[in-house]
Parts: structure tokens; sequence; C-alpha cells
């Protein structure tokens, strides 16, 4: 299972010394690859509808308790599977759609970076490895939606996304923390065995929480929505793929794995029943709103995110079939739609609903697609959807009597909103008289519109024959959800009884809706005057007050001024150190224990003295980086009469290449300082008599401590036995203390790349003003 995710990384780092060959001879070999990892899915689909999960370990950081710890399960495999089998459809499609782009190459590695990030989240079976590609889908998917990246609308879109859905993973790793310690164990199949010792635990609602942020973020639930109609302005293909079966859908995968360990709680169950139905409820009317195609199914995208969301948090086995059914339905539907939308587009060059129709007449096989899409999404019999309705109305009806009603009756109306939203996005650009300037519009390329037409006849297939794939894909999928065997079985017809007639009379509804509702810039103008209060303005506007919070900060702290940086960081160390010394209690010295001083160290003594004397009075710069350097020797003269050479050696060799760069520089500067007066004097002294004052009692504070040979015995021990090297300090810097030199490494390297651009930037004369 490894090589699927790491194939995906690998073809992607491999755009970079091939990026031209894959761009001009090569590119018919792209899609092929998520073929084959989801025909390798595929296969695997038997053994694991019987009941087989598969299992792999491989060490990583073992020593932090990251390990590739993979597990291919029922729920695992339906997602893996809509990864691949519509990633492939998107490849095709948009080897096409991108075709002559001078970026070709760059968009294709982007995917395959985020197609592994996906397969990484949905495999992992360690709670660190699943938030290491939790968060390189966001970056992945940062780069995808601000592909356009000369459009200020597709930055502001892809830094709205990745604020987000950022923010959202900080949480979740702090939830994913707290989880692992309180469970004691990483991996994800062991939390079920302790899910009374995770539960019970009072810190519970915590990190339970954490991780509902994490979700919702990267899911669009309301507050956290307005990111994905943003990244609208992402290329179509990105669309369809993040956004129908993979990155929206990671929020989903996550509430769905961690079901059988923190759900069917009070905490659990009322948070996301409102958190999703709110979401999908306002969702769906927003979407009947829009005049945008790619606006269309953005909030029906939401809605159907909100309906996940609700039913996971009814957590019935009724909920759960219909989650693992619509997971399914909504990915077939909506990425058709998605590519449907690209080719109109692609064709006419615009998305507006209020400009569009009659375009059945020059694109038929892209409006049959549209058509099979629209009447799967709004549930017409003998389509997937169809089933996918009739089981959101089963797990309402199998409610307490107190819900049933309510629960229903919003069920009902988000439905009978998305049938007309569908409608709106699958037949309303087609249907009518063609305008002029469509005549001469033609199909595109075999590859852009088969993709969706073959999408949209499995969702009528599926429909047909709903038992065979339920068994094949969605049972499993719902017994992992529920930890337990949901006996799940698909059928067309369960006679006729209140469940048809919801779902007949939602069709019936949604159609008249779908009629009744004319797209209007008007209407969409009227919504968007309560933007003021809307989620959006008032994040983006916290957020503003938080960067004039940090404009202030920064401008009260920095003000350019080394003399008062040093003095601010001296005076919080001599606080924070005079504070702690306090607490600590009076210190008792006992002189009789101390070694009498010696000729020598106080003719050290004196000279320094007399060097620091002469650097806080002298006006001359050279003689006061003499003096400097005067201190620097003495120090070094201590270290030997106290037997630490190398530490001699060492501020020898500092102190002198001080020195000398020091007299370099000034070398350009005036010859002669200017003396600060006499009060900021005073209160540097003070400071600098202060702060020497607070070091001398830790020193003999220290005297008097007992003394501890742990680490430095355990590093003595284990210097040669562990890492094979015989100097216990360097073995310390590179071996024990690894993890940290090498971010010191990456930080240098950082810093060096930053200073190389700086010196090869070249300005215009317009840039520099």
């Amino acid at each position: 299972m490894l090589f699927t995710v790491l194939t995906g990384l690998i073809t992607s780092s491999l755009f970079v010394p091939f990026g031209k060959l894959i761009k001009s001879k090569w590119s018919i070999l792209l899609p092929f690859i998520p073929v084959l990892l989801f025909l390798y899915f595929v296969l695997h689909i038997s053994a694991v509808s019987g009941g087989t999960n598969f299992v792999q370990s491989v060490p990583w950081v073992p020593s932090l308790g990251i390990n590739f710890d993979l597990r291919l399960d029922g729920l695992a495999l339906l997602f893996s599977l809509l990864i691949t089998g519509i990633g492939a459809a998107i490849f095709f499609y948009a080897r096409t759609y991108l075709k002559g782009h001078p970026y070709f190459d760059r968009f294709f590695g982007y995917l395959f970076l985020f197609m592994s990030a996906m397969l990484g989240v949905v495999l992992s079976n360690n709670l660190l490895t699943l938030f290491i590609f939790w968060e390189l889908t966001s970056i992945s998917s940062f780069f995808l939606i601000g592909f356009n990246n000369d459009s200020a609308e597709s930055r502001k879109s892809a830094m709205t996304a990745l604020s987000i859905t950022g923010i959202g993973g900080f949480f979740l790793l702090a939830g994913l923390i707290l989880l692992g310690n309180i469970a004691d164990t990483y991996i994800i199949s062991e939390l079920y065995e302790r899910r009374d010792i995770i539960i019970n635990h009072n810190l519970y609602p915590l990190f339970t929480g954490l991780l509902f942020i994490g979700a919702f973020t990267k899911s669009a639930q309301f507050p956290f929505h307005f990111w994905l109609p943003g990244a609208m302005k992402a290329p179509t293909p990105v669309s369809a793929y993040l956004h129908s079966a993979t990155m929206v859908k990671a929020g989903i995968y996550l509430l769905a794995r961690f079901s059988p360990v923190l759900g069917n709680t009070d905490f659990w169950i009322y948070t996301l029943m409102a958190v999703g139905g709110f979401t999908m409820l306002y969702a769906a009317i927003h979407s009947l709103f829009r005049v945008d195609l790619k606006g269309v199914l953005a909030y029906s995208t939401i809605a159907a995110l909100g309906i996940l969301t609700f039913l996971l948090g009814l957590g019935t086995r009724e909920a759960v079939i219909a989650a693992s059914v619509f997971i399914l339905v909504h990915a077939l539907y909506k990425a058709t739609l998605f590519m449907v939308t690209g080719i109109i587009d692609h064709e006419t060059h615009t998305r507006d609903l209020t400009k569009l129709a009659g375009l059945r007449k020059v694109l038929f096989p892209v409006f049959v697609a549209a058509l099979l899409a629209a009447l799967s999404s709004a549930g017409l019999p003998l389509t997937f959807g169809f089933i996918g309705k009739d089981l959101i109305y089963e797990a309402t009806l199998h409610q307490p009597e107190h819900l049933i009603i309510g629960l229903t009756v919003l069920a009902f109306i988000t439905n009978m909103a998305l049938v007309a939203a569908g409608f709106m996005a699958g037949i309303k650009p087609f249907v009518g008289k063609l305008p002029e300037a469509f005549e001469k519009v033609h199909l595109p390329y075999k590859s852009m519109w088969i993709p969706p037409l073959i999408l949209a006849i499995l969702g009528l297939v599926f429909g047909c024959m709903p038992g065979t794939i339920g068994d094949l894909l969605n049972y499993k999928a719902a017994d992992s959800i529920l930890h337990g065997n949901s006996e799940m079985h698909l059928k067309i017809w369960h006679g006729f009884n209140i469940v048809l007639i919801l779902s007949l009379t939602t069709l019936a509804a949604g159609t008249v809706l779908y009629i009744l509702n004319k797209p209007k810039a008007q209407k969409l103008a009227a919504i968007e005057k309560f933007n003021v209060i809307s989620p959006q303005t008032i994040i983006v506007g916290f957020g503003k007050s938080i960067m004039r919070l940090a404009d202030w900060f920064t401008h009260l702290f920095h003000d350019g001024y080394l003399r008062s940086y040093n003095f601010k960081i001296i005076l919080f160390a001599e606080v924070l150190l005079g504070y702690k010394l306090w607490l600590s209690g009076p210190i008792h010295i006992d002189f009789s224990k101390l070694t009498p001083l010696s000729w020598y160290e106080v003719v050290i003594v004196l000279v320094l003295i007399g060097a620091l004397y002469i650097i806080v009075t002298t006006k001359s710069r050279l003689t006061s980086v003499v003096s400097t350097s005067v201190i620097g020797y003495c120090i070094c003269l201590m270290f030997v009469f106290y037997s630490a050479p190398d530490l001699a050696m060492t501020q020898f060799s500092i102190d002198t290449l001080t020195t000398v760069l020091f007299v370099l520089v000034l070398y350009k500067l005036p010859g002669f300082i200017n003396l600060a007066g006499r009060a900021i004097l005073l209160r540097d002294a003070c400071i600098a008599l202060g702060f020497g004052t607070i070091l001398s009692l830790i020193a003999l504070r220290a005297l008097y401590e007992p003394n501890s040979t742990v680490i430095s015995s355990y590093y003595a021990e284990n210097a040669y036995l562990l890492a094979k090297g015989k100097n216990v300090i360097n073995v310390i810097l590179v071996d024990f203390r690894g993890i940290d030199t090498m971010f010191e490494t990456v930080v240098l390297s950082i810093a060096a790349l930053g200073v190389y651009s700086l010196i090869k930037l070249r300005l215009k004369s317009s840039e520099k003003e």
C-alpha cells in the first residue's frame, strides 16, 4: 500500500527535471498512473468486501511514534477508489482542458502531489502520519487553487483556503496529540479498544472539539464554509477533483473514521447534528440565488457536506448506511456537473446562467451527461441518487419521536433546494433557444466529454443494481464507521411507504421550485446586502484586527534601535528571573566552603573592571572595541584558571574574530560616539547592574543545589555505544540533538536562499519606488 501513496509523490518530483518532456511527449502517460492505482484498489474489493483488512507498517521516525502505519478497510477502500477513479477521469479531462498552458507540467505536479496526500490521509493508521498528509492536502490544494497566479482573485482565494484549513490543521494536531497521549497509542485501529478510557476522560470535550474544528474547516461547515466558493477561482479540473471526491471529503472521512472512538455521546451527536443541519439548509438555500454555474455547484457541495456531517451526527445504523452511500452518490454526480461546467466555460467563455441556453443543440453528449447527473442529484428513480435520497429520509424517520418531524422537514427543504440547484446546473444551460453568440460552439476533444459521460452513466448503472454495488463498496464502509455489522443490503423497491412518498414529493417540489426560480443578478445582489454580517466578513474583519494589533505591537517593541532591543530583552529577563528567585526564598551562603581568592584572580577582575570603566566613559569607538576585547580575553583566562581550555580557546577565537569584524565595520563609521543623555545612561546602568546582580545570585544558588549527574552520566556511558562516537559533545550535537541540528541547518539554508535571492534580485525603476 505504501507504493500507492509514494507513487504520486515520486511522479510529482519528476516534473522538476523532466517537465518539458512531460509537457510535450509524455503527457499521454499521465492519466494512466491514477488508472493503474485505481485498478490496484479494484483488485482488493473482493477481499475487503469479504471482511479482510490489509495492514502495513513501515518504520519512519519510531522514536517519535511516527510510522507509515497503513490500513485498508471498507471505509479506506471506498475513499481510495473515489480518489483514484474520479482522479483518473479528471486527469484525462485536464490533459485536454489545459493543453498548451505554459504551466501544464506544474499543474500536474501539484495534482499528483494532492492525490498522494489524499491517499495518505485515508490509508493512514497512525494519528501523526494522518496529520502530516492532512497538512499536505492543504499545501497542495493551495497551489492548485492559486494556479492562475497572475490573477489577484485566485491568489486571494488560495490564501483564504490555506488560512482557514491551516488554522483547522493546527487545532487538529493539538486534538490528535491529546487523544494519542490519553489513549497511550497513536495507532488508530488500537483506539477502538480504548474507547471507554477516551470518552470517560475529563478532557473528552476538549480534544473532540479540536478534532471538530479540523474537520469543519476542511469540509467547509458553517461558519468556515466561505473558503469553498472562493476556491472556484481555480481551473475547473481542480474544482471537480477537490470539491467532489477528495479535499472537502477529508473532513467527512475524519469524522467517519473517529465515529467508533468518539461518537455516540451527547456532545458528538448534538454538535454534528446542529452544525451539519444548519450548514446544509443555509447552503442549499444560498445555491438558489447564484447565477454563476460554479457558484451553484459550490453551495450545493457545501449543502451535501452538511448532509454528511448531519448523518454522521445522527449516528444510527440507518444514518451511517445513508452516509456511506451518499458519499459515492455525491462524488459521481458532482464531479460530472463540474466537468460539464468546465466544458461550457471552455467553449462559450461564460458561466453566467442568465446568458446560457439551448446548448443541447451543439453539445449533445455533454447535455446527456449533465442530464443524467442532474437527475441523480434530484433522486429520480433508477438513479443512484434515488437510493441516496431514500436512505436520508430513512435515517431521519428512525430518530426519537420528538425529533422525527423536525429532522425530516429539515432534510426535505434541503433536498428540495438541491433538486432545483442540480437542475439549474445540469439542465438550465441546455434548454431553450440557442443564442446566436453560441451557434458556432462545438464539442471539445473526446477526452473532455467522455469522462463526465462515463461518471453520469455509472450513476444510472449503480442505481439499477444498488444491491451489488452496495455489497461491494458501501457495506464494509458502513461497517467501518459503525465498528460492527451494519447488515446493509440496498434495494430499488422497498414497497409503497412514507420514504418513497417523501422522495417523490421532494422531486416534484424541487422541479416546481426550479421552474419558478429564475436566475437573476438582482436577486443575488439583494442577498449580498447581508454580507456585512456574513461569517466571511466577521472572520476576515477579525483577521484584520489581529493584523492591526500586530502592527501596533511591532512598532511598540521594534523601533529599529539595537540598544532598545537589548534593553527590552534584558529587562524582561530580569523581571522573570528576579520573580523566580523571590519565590525560591533567601540564599544562605556558607563562606567557609568557598575557595579563597588568589592574587591572579584579583588582578584579572581589576583589569576587567578597568576595561569596563573605559567602555562606558570613552567617546572613541576604537577604544571601546579594544576594551571590549580585553574583557573577552580576561574571561578566557578565567576559563584557563578553572581547567576549561576548550571553552577558553572558543572564547579566544570568537573574541578575536568579533574584534576584527568590529574594526572593519567601524572603518566606515565616525570615529567618535555621540553618548546618550544622562537619564538614559543612568537607566542603562541600573539595568546592567541589576542583571549582573541577578546572575550572581543564580550562580550562588547553583552552588548549593544538589549535584545530579544522571544526564551527564547517561551521555558519557552511551555516546560510544549508541552513536559510535568518542567525543561526547559532538555526539550530543549530531545524534542526541540531531533534530535540533537538522532544523538549525534548515533555518540557515533558508536564510542563505533568501540572501542569494536578494543578491540576484534585479528590480525595475518603477518597482524600486
